[in-house]
């Protein structure tokens, strides 16, 4: 198995088997990238002593397990609040495959009342119960829906519909001899909202496909641990989001959002 899901080679970055999704093994699972997008963000210059507490990822077409560029800028300049741009490219064609916006804000010590701070806790990952989606068998590559991430799950499971609660961590870094920061942890795990909560059967020839996740955050994470509390909810307009709730072992940590594209029996988009 692959030691890490992606390699660097100077500014090129090289995906791993591990990178593949569950559709095909020609392209990526939408966690990966969007947590290259994520890191991307968070470390370009400028942001000492800012968090990113918001983060938009728009997947343009199906990300390739081909040598990516990451280009970031800042579009708007602030000390108290900061919009930071990053487009993932193919590196031969340059073409953009992949884009995310993140709001970057001053972090300050501001006192509270007791009790306004959100609270609650979910299940330790320990009293999780591992478990694989159904489909699962029939894909014979090895992905990042088998070999680059854990779950484990607290509530419901991929083998009924509905709403589910699972822990998500990486089993490997993110990017090979880097420690994989916990907002990337949280990217990768927030992409898995749609998957955990599945209504629709693909046995039955539906496809729902994110084709872009934001993630809202009211506190740092912490821990390689992410929980989603996550409930799919799909119109037979073709369309649907899927919503979470995010957790780490110290408590709720914000929320995601899934736009969903609902087919059956159609070509991928």
């Amino acid at each position: 198995m692959s030691d890490a899901i992606f390699h660097l080679d100077g500014e090129l970055i090289l995906p791993t088997v591990l990178a593949r999704g569950p559709w095909t093994p020609d392209a990526q699972h939408g966690g990966p990238p969007a947590a290259l997008l994520a890191r991307a963000i968070e470390q370009f210059a400028g942001g000492e002593g800012m968090v990113v507490v918001r983060l938009t990822v728009e997947l343009l077409r199906p990300v390739p397990i081909t040598p990516l560029l990451i280009e970031t800028r800042l579009s708007r300049p602030g000390k108290k609040v900061q919009l930071v741009e990053a487009s993932l490219l193919v590196a031969e064609t340059r073409t953009e495959v992949g884009r995310a916006t993140g709001l970057r804000l001053r972090r300050s010590h501001v006192p509270l009342p007791e009790g306004t701070a959100p609270s609650g806790a979910l299940p330790a990952p320990t009293a999780g119960i591992a478990s694989r989606p159904p489909w699962a068998p029939h894909i014979t590559y090895e992905g990042f829906h088998s070999g680059g991430a854990e779950l484990r799950f607290v509530h419901g499971n991929f083998e009924q519909p509905g709403p589910a609660t699972a822990w998500i961590r990486l089993r490997v870094p993110l990017v090979a001899g880097e420690e994989t920061s916990p907002l990337c942890r949280v990217a990768t795990a927030a992409d898995f909202g749609n998957g955990i909560s599945w209504v629709l059967d693909r046995s039955d020839g539906y496809r729902f496909i994110n084709p872009d996740l934001t993630i809202y955050l009211h506190r740092h994470p912490a821990g390689e641990w992410v929980a989603l509390e996550s409930v799919t909810l799909p119109e037979p307009l073709g369309i649907g989001i899927a919503e979470s709730r995010l957790y780490d072992e110290l408590g709720p940590l914000g929320r995601s959002v899934q736009s969903l594209l609902i087919e059956r029996g159609a070509d991928p988009p």
